[in-house]
């Protein structure tokens, strides 16, 4: 896999969540900073950004309509806001500035500070690798395994590869 990539991908099974942890690469540094901007990271914090990637398998076909999916959609964000906190937590009390975008608005959810939208989809493709398509006038990732059964959300934190899947560790109970 790509030269970016420090961990993964990882499954936690009893979320049916997978992960991995990448460095920013080059070709995606603008799209990041326009999420973190100066005033939430310096140059020098940003230099060290790590992106965990998620992907929740879903129950239902997203790329749908229905009662059911939203249902369904709102099940995978309880758990992704859930998960994420506790993992922001425990880097932030190392000393590590972390956050976590909600995957329903594309914002950071503890930095409030930037209104740029950071994009799921576009982050896959790019970190991971996975295709893309159009379902109506929406892109959709397709996961290599779970195809639109998946539900992406992201933690951006500054901390060092190592804290990140110790955290990841403890937080999540995970295994490969």
């Amino acid at each position: 896999m790509a030269e970016h990539l420090l961990a993964g991908p990882t499954l936690v099974d009893e979320l049916d969540l997978e992960y991995s942890v990448h460095n920013v690469p080059r070709s995606y540094r603008d799209e990041v900073r326009s999420v973190v901007h100066p005033g939430i990271l310096s140059d020098d914090d940003f230099g060290r950004l790590r992106i965990v990637c998620t992907c929740q398998r879903a129950r239902e076909d997203l790329v749908k309509m229905g009662e059911k999916i939203e249902a369904e959609k709102d099940r995978l964000l309880e758990t992704f806001m859930d998960w994420s906190k506790k993992l922001c937590g425990g880097l932030q009390e190392l000393g590590h500035w972390a956050d976590y975008v909600d995957p329903c608005s594309g914002l950071l959810m503890i930095h409030k500070e930037s209104q740029a939208v950071y994009d799921e989809v576009s982050a896959l493709s790019v970190l991971r690798g996975y295709e893309c398509s159009n379902a109506g006038c929406c892109k959709v990732v397709l996961h290599p395994k779970w195809g639109s059964f998946i539900y992406p959300a992201t933690v951006l934190t500054t901390a060092p590869a190592e804290a990140v899947l110790e955290q990841l560790k403890q937080q999540s109970g995970a295994s490969s």
